[in-house]
């Protein structure tokens, strides 16, 4: 299956997308994936982004808060509190189980509250196997990780730095997403 761009150009296979929402935002004062901002909870606004972005299937991780989100697929991670690399293997497992068809994931986390579909349907044309994306230059989200990597990563990922070690030593093709957005992250909340 072939995913278009808005050039009409196309990528050979699917890539999956998926957000790591399982925190306890502890900076945060609460978990952030049903937090509202601007009228949408985090987690909806997340899944929308990857999803007119062209990312399919669709999965979010969940743990420290656990509800209902439309439109992609819930998988939860026990053991959340350790850090975002246990949810990145609970998804990236869920996804070799459910979905032979898929040949890379964009992983996004849960408060990027700038990024847009343009960013992530940029990172999912972009050729290579390990992206990561930049900010004028500063290392952010979403990376893109072809499935080639997965099982190496298993053995990697723990605590709260997923994959960037694993990224930084295999030499990911830094793609700059700044004409897209900032990389903003929320990572205390809002005072009214």
């Amino acid at each position: 299956m072939a995913i278009s761009s808005q050039d009409g150009s196309t990528h050979e296979g699917k890539c999956a997308g998926i957000v790591l929402a399982a925190g306890s935002g502890t900076r945060f004062g609460g978990p952030k994936a049903p937090y509202v901002f601007k009228g949408q909870r985090l987690i909806d606004r997340a899944v929308t982004t990857l999803a007119r972005g062209g990312a399919d299937p669709i999965v979010a991780v969940l743990g420290a808060w656990v509800g209902d989100v439309p439109n992609c697929e819930i998988v939860l991670n026990p053991d959340f509190e350790s850090g975002m690399g246990s949810s990145l293997t609970v998804a990236l497992k869920h996804v070799i189980e459910t979905h032979p068809e898929v040949d890379a994931a964009v992983i996004t986390l849960v408060d990027l509250i700038d990024l847009t579909p343009e960013a992530i349907n940029h990172m999912i044309l972009s050729p290579g196997e390990l992206l990561q994306a930049t900010y004028n230059g500063e290392i952010g989200h979403p990376v893109k990780l072809g499935r080639e990597h997965w099982a190496a990563l298993f053995d990697e990922l723990s605590g709260d730095m997923g994959a960037r070690a694993y990224l930084k030593r295999h030499g990911a093709t830094m793609v700059e997403l700044s004409e897209f957005g900032t990389g903003t992250d929320l990572d205390f909340r809002p005072t009214v």
